[in-house]
């Protein structure tokens, strides 16, 4: 990541661009939901909690989505920490990264950011040859409890009813930044 120069009492120094963010209470996620980008944010989120609970951290997200359960941690801990959360949607906020958007008290849309959201589906790492009847309805019924926990986390986020929400993400349905606001899933436009 690059650099800036800052001017302080040690002299003039480069800073990783990063490092400067953090410190304004700004991160990101800009990857894929995955172990090492969801850690990432939990340790960052933690540390800014830990340093001032009543002031707004900022989230920048532009993902594809990812894994399921990384993805909760980070939103589970975004409901748990004492610090406002505004989110703000780059890009696209798909799958995973639009349900960690949604953590946000404040979600904001970029004009020409887009949201899609739809019910989860098996990894590439399923493959059922060779499975018995039972193994395979196990999986079935837990991509079911993962469907109907990701549903009521739209469904509460939004105001929308769950018979909605199920319709909305029987398939892939992407949002622009204005019809992410009138649904509920953002609540306004990030504005300078």
């Amino acid at each position: 990541m690059a650099n800036v120069i800052l001017e302080s009492s040690r002299g003039i120094q480069p800073v990783p661009i990063e490092d400067e963010l953090l410190r304004k209470r700004m991160i990101f996620l800009t990857d894929d939901v995955n172990h090492n980008s969801c850690a990432e944010l939990i340790v960052k989120l933690m540390y800014l909690d830990s340093l001032d609970s009543n002031d707004e951290i900022t989230l920048y997200i532009n993902s594809p989505g990812g894994n399921v359960q990384d993805g909760l941690a980070v939103y589970d801990l975004m409901k748990l920490i004492k610090s406002p959360i505004r989110t703000v949607c780059v890009g696209t906020c798909a799958s995973m990264g639009a349900i960690i958007f949604l953590g946000g008290g404040r979600r904001e849309m970029m004009a020409h950011g887009k949201i899609m959201i739809h019910d989860p589906a098996f990894g590439g790492n399923h493959d059922i040859g060779g499975m018995k009847s039972q193994e395979i309805q196990a999986q079935l019924d837990d991509l079911n409890r993962c469907r109907e926990s990701l549903a009521s986390i739209i469904s509460e986020r939004t105001g929308k009813s769950l018979k909605e929400i199920y319709k909305v993400t029987a398939h892939d349905t992407y949002f622009t930044a204005e019809e992410a606001i009138t649904f509920g899933l953002a609540t306004g436009l990030m504005e300078g």
